[in-house]
């Protein structure tokens, strides 16, 4: 009797690590399918989205063109100041135009970007390929007379792991991190606490660790009812910012609310902008 109840007892843990095995596998061949959820569909002209706007190309090293928008600046007064919108990893360019023209009546130019398999555009996201297309928004804000040092980061979440990695290699006037999280790991450890997410992920962005050592005055925003991002992961990015600029934070507001694509981040936008005029 003993025997046979080793003999079952053993069968039922092969199968249990069988089906762990199974599903860490899946998990490891699909994770940039968890990740990112682009909108593939094609937008309209810039004209079209947001008045006064107009398309242009972002060339990126391996070889992708990119479709994006740039928004000019409105205002009597222009800042000079550009802000490179890195958007998270859900919807199209065309769900930022209201904010673009919030920016815009401010004095900011805006560069409305989607990443590669988003919005029409060509390839398939990945950490790697998310900043190459950075590195190309970077590029064609200079072509159109803003370098880095003219030029604030706005990152949206899955953005803000883009940006933060792309300041150490363009130092910008200042970064917006809107929702940020420590590491991409840290997020997916909170939604999946019985699964080794940190050691799956293959696309870390390591928010945190991009900060650490810079210099850029930084202003992190955050809702404090946030069902994605955790708030205290976005609490910590301020806490640890080695050079904070200013903390807001929306109270009773949820990862993708209204107010999180509104008047109040232009605003906190707009402070840090002419905070390094």
């Amino acid at each position: 009797m003993a025997r046979r109840l080793r003999r079952t007892l053993g069968r039922g843990a092969l199968v249990l690590l069988v089906v762990i095995g199974a599903v860490i596998a899946m998990l490891w061949a699909l994770q940039r399918q968890l990740i990112y959820f682009p909108d593939e569909t094609a937008v309209p002209a810039a004209g079209e989205a947001v008045p006064g706007a107009r398309d242009v190309t972002l060339h990126t090293s391996d070889g992708l063109d990119l479709g994006a928008w740039f928004v000019p600046a409105r205002a009597a007064e222009d800042t000079g100041i550009a802000v490179l919108l890195a958007p998270g990893n859900g919807g199209n360019r065309a769900s930022r135009a209201g904010l673009a023209e919030e920016l815009s009546r401010r004095g900011l130019a805006v560069l409305l970007v989607d990443y590669r398999g988003y919005g029409g555009n060509p390839g398939s996201p990945s950490e790697d390929g998310l900043a190459a297309d950075a590195d190309a928004a970077v590029a064609a804000l200079e072509e159109l007379g803003y370098p880095p040092g003219r030029v604030i980061y706005l990152g949206e979440s899955l953005g803000t792991g883009v940006v933060a990695a792309l300041q150490r290699r363009h130092r910008p006037a200042g970064i917006v991190l809107r929702s940020p999280f420590t590491a991409l790991g840290d997020v997916g450890s909170h939604h999946y606490p019985w699964l080794p997410v940190r050691t799956l992920l293959r696309d870390r962005f390591p928010v945190l660790e991009d900060l650490a050592d810079s210099d850029v005055p930084v202003t992190v925003i955050y809702g404090d009812e946030d069902s994605v991002v955790p708030s205290s992961l976005s609490a910590r990015v301020a806490d640890h910012a080695p050079n904070l600029h200013e903390r807001v934070v929306f109270r009773g507001a949820d990862h993708n609310d209204a107010v999180m694509f509104g008047t109040r981040v232009a605003e906190a936008v707009d402070r840090l902008a002419r905070s390094v005029r």
